[in-house]
């Protein structure tokens, strides 16, 4: 494949900005079993793909994100969570330690809501999808967070090549370089923004599109090929749609 100057240039900028070492990285527990959170650092990168990315949509205009620091989920959320919180399980594979499925963007605001009454002052969210990119990313920039080799992507994510036909417990697939799991496949991952085209410019804590009628979701699923599980892939719905490969991860808002 041939490799503009323009595509070394980003690579190079993009790895100075995003290098930070895993060591660095720390860890906040949260108020459930098993869910914990990494504190990303302030840092600025490219989001969206190159014109030489293969499988790249039209929707992933490359630009400049510059971002505060906030905490990300290690893992999807997971059914045990959800019901220790909602009281019920909606999933269509069941699974204790499986992410929770067949919720719309609404449910999981109502979920949100509940988690940080039980927990105040701690800002539980839903990620917007430039945080989403910036954690799977976690300093990269090929198609993956590990890079562009495709048959690697079998040690990070369940796709359509090994899940199976299912989804499975979170956390047993490799993470990528800043701690998180399953940041591609397993099942997509709701965020907080209206769906929109990007700026052609710089931006600074994006949030997305002011109004909309679908809300965004990232990462690809159990059930997509290897080209819809990419960092810079993104996919939008109704915010009250539900699918058994879509689920979710939340962030955190630091003081």
């Amino acid at each position: 494949m041939r490799i503009s100057i323009r595509y070394l240039l980003w690579a190079v900028l993009c790895a100075l900005s995003c290098g930070t070492p895993p060591e660095a990285i720390s860890t906040l527990s949260g108020p459930l079993p098993g869910m914990e959170f990494k504190v990303l650092p302030a840092g600025t990168f490219s989001m969206g793909s190159p014109a030489e990315e293969q499988g790249r949509d039209d929707d992933e205009v490359l630009h400049s994100v510059e971002l505060s620091a906030f905490a990300m989920m290690t893992t999807e959320v997971t059914q045990a969570q959800w019901k220790a919180v909602m009281g019920e399980n909606p999933s269509e594979f069941k699974g204790a330690d499986r992410p929770v499925e067949q919720v719309s963007w609404e449910d999981v605001q109502a979920f949100i809501q509940k988690l940080n009454k039980r927990d105040p002052g701690k800002g539980y969210r839903l990620p917007t999808e430039a945080e989403w990119e910036y954690a799977c990313r976690a300093g990269s920039t090929g198609r993956w967070c590990f890079g562009e080799d495709e048959s690697r992507l079998t040690d990070y994510a369940w796709y359509e090549a090994n899940a199976g036909g299912t989804t499975h417990p979170v956390g047993q697939k490799q993470a990528n370089a800043w701690g998180l799991y399953d940041m591609h496949g397993n099942v997509w991952e709701w965020c907080q923004d209206w769906d929109g085209d990007y700026p052609s410019g710089s931006v600074t804590n994006p949030t997305g599109a002011s109004s909309g009628s679908s809300r965004v979701y990232r990462g690809g699923g159990w059930n997509y090929a290897a080209g819809g599980c990419r960092s810079a892939i993104r996919s939008s719905y109704d915010p009250s749609y539900r699918h058994f490969n879509l689920g979710f991860r939340l962030a955190r808002t630091l003081p």
